[in-house]
């Protein structure tokens, strides 16, 4: 069989032990945060508690796509090594990575004219990204070539369900996900929306509730409502989170006791997503009859 690399970008979230033990390649997007560049082109890192405690501390950072020239460069090493490629993309709706990476490959294509790229659109990010990478890991160890993991993965992603809860409005507004009316009513009387990235993949609105609990709450309430026939799918429990790991624990507590789902990947919501959902934000990636 031949052989093939699954590929995603960093906004998968995934946990780097996971992507070095399954050798997942990983394109990058960058941010910037106060005048200094993070990401693949930048020798600058940061732990990602440090990210989140500056922007508690008032920076605001920006984030760009991947570029051609990146995806480039990282699909031409698979390539010039004899591997096919299939890649997890971010969804399309709020980043322009994908178009990027699909320029990138069908570039390739020419280049490389006897080996296979297949690029698609996930329409989610963070750990629904993730859940499906590991997914597709899973496929391949079991024997799985890639058309088949390719045709599995433009089965489930449309089932790859992302519900969200923020702690502060005022990123999203500041990268127009609310309105400045919503973001400043909601700060003031405790309001916490619920959001989810439907079909078309864009970061819409779902309920608001008030309270932190009932926020976390409400995450376990939308993959009860949403999971239908999909719950057998769920044999781990997909949850990001943005520096408050405690409250991610909580919930994966609340759906193992309520599904029992034992299995966990918990990890940050990297700075890439995070510079969008700000610290305190809790994500619950599970797959669903409906999103």
């Amino acid at each position: 069989m031949q052989e093939y690399v699954i590929t995603t970008e960093n906004a998968a979230d995934l946990p780097q032990e996971f992507i070095e033990k399954n050798q997942i390649g990983i394109l990058s997007l960058s941010y910037t945060m106060d005048g200094v560049t993070y990401g693949e082109d930048s020798a600058e890192t940061q732990p990602v508690e440090q990210f989140y405690q500056r922007m508690r501390d008032g920076s605001m950072p920006k984030t760009q796509q991947v570029n051609p020239d990146q995806a480039i460069r990282v699909f031409r090493e698979y390539l010039k090594q004899g591997k096919d490629i299939l890649h997890v993309g971010f969804t399309s709706a709020v980043s322009g990575s994908y178009n990027s990476i699909c320029m990138a490959a069908q570039e390739l294509r020419e280049e490389f004219p006897q080996r296979k790229i297949e690029v698609v659109d996930t329409l989610v990010g963070t750990l629904a990204e993730g859940m499906l990478v590991d997914r597709l890991v899973r496929l391949k160890q079991n024997g799985a070539g890639l058309e088949e993991a390719a045709s599995w993965l433009r089965e489930y992603a449309p089932h790859a369900c992302l519900y969200a809860t923020v702690d502060d409005l005022k990123h999203l507004y500041r990268g127009g996900r609310v309105s400045k009316t919503s973001a400043f009513l909601g700060t003031a009387i405790g309001i916490k929306p619920v959001l989810k990235l439907n079909e078309q993949g864009n970061l819409v609105p779902v309920e608001k509730v008030r309270g932190r609990k009932a926020s976390v709450q409400a995450l376990l309430n939308q993959m009860e409502k949403h999971a239908g026939s999909f719950l057998k799918e769920n044999d781990t429990v997909y949850i990001s989170h943005g520096d408050c790991l405690d409250e991610a624990l909580a919930l994966a507590q609340m759906i193992k006791e309520k599904f029992g789902i034992e299995k966990t990947m918990i990890n940050h919501i990297g700075p890439v997503i995070g510079s969008h959902a700000g610290p305190g934000a809790i994500a619950l990636a599970f797959f669903g009859e409906t999103k």
